[in-house]
């Protein structure tokens, strides 16, 4: 059953507290990292843009954590991300084991300033 969430708030509530705890940890990241990045739902899951261009998204499954940074955050940080089952800019981060927090922030600073840099703006984040 497809649910069509109007929020990100109402997207984690749907989860037990668990992963909701891991979900709000992501996006706190993100909302850090990112402060002027658009939040919504797309596809189903959170999403996030900065200047108009797919930033990054999530979503939680039964067994793991799904996380999108589009291949080119996947291709920057394949050595790191080569423990986790993936896809074509995708990555599981399964649940039981600890979620790799430090690793997403480091894959969401290079989002961020590749979409920058596409973008032309020059604010760099450190």
């Amino acid at each position: 059953m497809k649910i069509d969430f109007k929020s990100v708030d109402e997207y984690i509530t749907t989860f037990p507290l668990e992963i909701q705890s891991i979900l709000k940890t992501i996006r706190t990241l993100v909302l850090k990292k990112a402060p002027e990045a658009t939040e919504s739902i797309a596809y189903g899951m959170p999403a996030y843009k900065l200047n108009g261009k797919p930033l990054i998204y999530f979503a939680a499954y039964k067994n793991h954590i799904g996380f999108y940074a589009t291949p080119t955050g996947h291709e920057a940080f394949a050595k790191e991300l080569s423990v986790y089952k993936q896809g074509k800019g995708s990555v599981q981060l399964p649940l039981d084991q600890d979620i790799p927090f430090d690793l997403i922030e480091k894959i969401l600073i290079f989002r961020v300033n590749e979409n920058l840099q596409y973008t032309k703006t020059k604010y760099q984040l450190q």
